[in-house]
């Protein structure tokens, strides 16, 4: 009987040791597998990046950002660029062309676009922008959202998510997504709600 306890008291616990040892074990293999897996793909990073998006010789935008990876740099059709460190995009009116870009861009600026992170592909020509997205244009109006979408091809911008809008005179509107043009001159919400400033009374 003694020795029956003794086979029990002490063999059992030493084979449960032993099995979650080994599914630690297993588990940790395929830590290092997946962490393997990702160290092997393809990365470019560049530093300091500065890009300038025109059509029929006007600048359209130009696009800072400390940081940009290109992921998967192997495909041109299927990579895309990851921008962790944040990103400032800056909108320009039609009167801006390439030769005068560098002396006074400053005079045509229309609204500038800055974000946390962004990310964008070579084949859909979006660009994504999430967390703390802030949006200023040239009439002080300030949108914020966490996630917005720059269609380059369409010319288009706009945010499936909730969204807000102030201006200096009071105005302020939230809705649940919104649609702009570049300059945010031209902007509709979806089921928008707020407080807008008037001047004088109304029925006047």
């Amino acid at each position: 009987m003694k020795q029956f306890k003794w086979f029990t008291g002490i063999f059992l616990p030493a084979l449960f040791m032993a099995v979650l040892l080994l599914a630690c074990e297993n588990d940790l293999n395929q830590v290092k597998k997946i962490s393997a897996l990702e160290a092997s793909k393809p990365v470019d990073s560049t530093l300091g990046v500065d890009v300038i998006y025109s059509d029929s010789a006007k600048v359209r935008a130009h696009m800072t950002t400390p940081l940009m990876l290109r992921q998967n740099p192997t495909d041109p059709n299927k990579g895309f660029y990851e921008m962790p460190k944040g990103v400032k995009i800056v909108f320009y009116d039609d009167k801006l062309n390439q030769k005068v870009a560098h002396f006074d861009a400053d005079k045509h600026i229309v609204s500038t676009v800055t974000s946390d992170y962004a990310i964008t592909s070579n084949m859909d020509k979006l660009i994504e922008l999430r967390k703390n997205v802030v949006v200023k244009n040239t009439e002080g109006a300030v949108f914020t959202t966490q996630q917005l979408f720059y269609d380059t091809n369409k010319k288009l911008i706009y945010s499936n998510v909730a969204c807000q809008m102030t201006k200096p005179d009071g105005t302020a509107l939230d809705g649940t997504s919104f649609t702009s043009n570049e300059t945010f001159t031209n902007y509709a919400f979806k089921q928008g709600k707020g407080t807008i400033a008037t001047s004088g009374k109304l029925g006047q």
